[in-house]
């Protein structure tokens, strides 16, 4: 290795030291500190660059010694009856001994990453012990369920495809459970570790990333009877709705990048025409309190089924609608489909936009038809729950989204026009 690059590696492993030296310095006095862990990440860094000459015992000898010299220490603290410090340090310094000799065998941003994720564990180690209390039964079951889905199922199932039409994958469809529920688990986690008074602003954002059509119906009933609460509810179902698009963008760049391109910007605009009232008005009830109801845990394995169900039927309908019946049965596919959920119309016209041009083209007509029908849905569900005051404001608000919608549809040109 050049010389220059192993001063580099040297100085960085001083530096990761320094870091997570300076914060054990604060938080475990009498323990390996600022002084210390930078000499055992060299001491790392050193070995792995003895080892490349003498062979990698040299790694095992050093670490072996950073291992006594802990026992050691422990054996002195238990003789002198010191209360038990736990052994979150030692571990540390094991972790960046490695880190230390991984700047020798591996491209630099992986100990970088490590070295830096090591200091922020142990810097909020209040927070994630608060976090860990918060979480009660159901939401470490969420967690497990999400490992099912994750960890276990995703695994065995074939990367193959099958039925008609050739489209349907049982990996790939399980694949995007996986985004599905990971998205809908995290706006879950966030929401757990906030609490319900979390504010206006920020339940609409949090719902709409669990779910905007749950919101929907929470918030709808809790303002059944209350004048008062029916702006707060209009402008969290609105922000939730908001949040529908960010989801839509994201599981269209995981699955066709390209077809993300073609779609960004008609969807943005819809994004930006459902934010805006949302904005307008919070602006005038910011300051008034806002209770976000109980959410349910998201990773329900009937839930992700459901799901993956949902997804194949609209994808197989999607094709076939296209082989026999031409591009307008798609614009009905679409509006059914979207109705209840955005998710697998989007994600079944993006998978289709991979091998098909003229969906690349025109898929986000698609996807829009399908967020309008989603309006006059979610619409509806707040007239029959929400009482007729909250129906006739959120409403007025869906109006905005809707004419700028149908405006797309009908004046914005063809892709190949726009984007050239």
């Amino acid at each position: 290795m050049h010389e220059l690059q192993l001063f580099q590696n040297l100085g960085i492993s001083l530096v990761l030291g320094l870091l997570v030296g300076l914060q054990r310095e604060h938080s475990a006095v009498g323990r390996p500190g600022v002084r210390t862990f930078p000499l055992i990440t060299i001491l790392g860094t050193v070995s792995a660059i003895l080892a490349g000459q003498y062979g990698g015992w040299v790694i095992l000898g050093s670490m072996l010694g950073v291992v006594a010299v802990l026992a050691l220490q422990r054996m002195i603290q238990m003789r002198e009856e010191a209360p038990d410090p736990g052994v979150t340090t030692e571990f540390a310094v094991l972790v960046m001994f490695c880190v230390g000799a991984l700047l020798m065998v591996t491209p630099i941003a992986v100990p970088i990453a490590i070295g830096g994720g090591v200091a922020i564990l142990l810097q909020f180690k209040p927070e994630i012990h608060r976090f860990a209390e918060t979480l009660g039964n159901n939401d470490l079951k969420a967690i497990m369920q999400f490992v099912l889905i994750t960890c276990i199922i995703l695994p065995i199932l074939p990367d193959q495809t099958y039925g008609p039409y050739q489209v349907f994958n049982p990996w790939k469809t399980w694949l995007l459970v996986v985004l599905i529920v990971g998205m809908s688990l995290g706006g879950y986690i966030v929401y757990k570790f906030l609490g319900r008074d979390a504010g206006i602003m920020l339940g609409g954002i949090l719902g709409g990333a669990i779910s905007s059509t749950a919101t929907t119906v929470s918030y709808s009933r809790q303002a059944r009877g209350k004048p008062d609460a029916a702006h707060v509810a209009a402008i969290v179902i609105m922000v939730a709705s908001t949040i529908v698009y960010v989801r839509v963008l994201i599981e269209i760049s995981v699955v066709s990048p390209r077809f993300l391109s073609a779609s960004a910007v008609p969807i943005t605009a819809l994004m930006l025409l459902t934010a805006a009232p949302a904005v307008l008005m919070w602006f005038r009830v910011r300051k008034q309190p806002s209770r976000m109801p109980e959410q349910e845990n998201p990773t329900q394995l009937k839930s992700a089924l459901v799901f993956a169900a949902m997804y194949a039927v609209v994808l197989i309908a999607l094709a076939a609608a296209k082989a026999h019946l031409g591009t307008e049965a798609l614009y009905v596919v679409s509006a059914i489909s979207g109705l209840t959920d955005m998710d697998a119309i989007t994600l079944s016209t993006a998978n289709l936009a991979n091998t098909d041009p003229a969906i690349l083209a025109d898929g986000w007509r698609f996807i829009v038809v399908a967020a309008l029908a989603n309006l006059v849905f979610k619409a509806g569900m707040v007239g029959i729950l929400g009482g007729k005051r909250l129906f006739v404001e959120v409403s007025l608000l869906f109006t905005i989204p809707m004419i700028g919608g149908i405006f797309l549809l009908l004046f914005l040109p063809p892709v190949s026009l726009w984007s050239a």
